[in-house]
């Protein structure tokens, strides 16, 4: 087992070797968790393997460490590199957030020069739909106040954008939102089956909000007006379990991109968009 000091710089192939043994999820082992998240469903060229980092870093807002991961292509200098956050989904953790074949793709994007170069930074965030659910621990604050620190002292450029999947895809509004109520331009906020959901009965069996009033408060289908001026881009399938909601905020909010088509809340989906997603961020990678 790796220390909790140890970073891990690799990439994906390399990555795995390297922490094979220990363990994410119960039984799952972290090789496999890690190859499952970053989307490679086998060997792959050593040129088209992302570059990961991971490291155990203290979040005071959280109250304890958080894995620190950051995805970026290869070959490609990273001194003040534009990274996009990446937000996980419920149950998921920073090792988990990417989705869809997500480093593939971009590893190929960059790759073409179809789109600049860029990154993507995930943290560990619970499952309180990045909020302060409770006292002491505010997973939004650790977006907006740590990791851009942390980012810069690893010599990466500032978040540009914010990409989220599921509850990520919630959590990617909400930052959109706070970023604009400090007055702080983000450039895209990608939100992918968000999991926008339209009766408090329902919310209320996550256990992600204090009472109906906080979820009001937070909940991007009744903040409409205060989502900010970013470029938004949703995606969802039209057999998604959160379609009712996400096509509820289409209908309503003023988006970049307004995306259903087939599929559900699962994987074969995000991998059908994910290009898409990475296109769309790629055109708003500051120059």
């Amino acid at each position: 087992m790796v220390s909790r000091r140890t970073v891990l710089t690799a990439s994906v192939g390399s990555a795995l070797a390297a922490v094979g043994i220990a363990a994410v999820h119960g039984d799952a082992p972290f090789g496999e968790a890690l190859r499952h998240a970053v989307g490679v469903a086998g060997p792959v060229p050593a040129v088209k393997r992302a570059v990961v980092r991971v490291e155990r870093v203290r979040s005071e807002h959280r109250g304890r460490e958080v894995d620190l991961l950051t995805l970026v292509p290869p070959g490609v200098p990273t001194g003040g590199l534009p990274m996009s956050i990446l937000l996980h989904g419920r149950y998921g953790t920073a090792r988990l957030a990417a989705f869809g074949g997500l480093p593939e793709v971009l590893v190929a994007a960059v790759g073409r020069g179809s789109v600049p170069p860029f990154g993507f930074v995930a943290v560990d965030g619970g499952d309180n739909y990045w909020h302060e659910n409770h006292p002491g621990d505010d997973p939004m604050a650790m977006l907006l106040e740590e990791v851009p620190t942390w980012l810069a002292e690893r010599g990466y450029g500032a978040p540009f954008a914010c990409t989220g999947v599921s509850m990520g895809g919630f959590g990617a509004l909400l930052y959109g939102r706070r970023r604009t109520e400090r007055r702080e331009r983000t450039a895209a906020v990608a939100a992918v089956s968000p999991a926008l959901i339209t009766t408090w009965e329902e919310m209320a069996k996550r256990d992600a909000f204090r009472g109906p009033e906080q979820w009001a408060r937070l909940d991007p289908l009744r903040n409409l007006d205060k989502l900010g001026d970013a470029p938004i881009g949703v995606w969802v399938g039209d057999r998604d379990r959160f379609v009712d909601g996400t096509t509820t905020l289409l209908k309503n909010a003023k988006l970049a991109v307004e995306s259903v088509t087939p599929g559900g809340h699962d994987d074969a989906f995000y991998r059908r968009i994910v290009p898409d997603v990475v296109r769309f961020l790629g055109r708003r990678v500051p120059r």
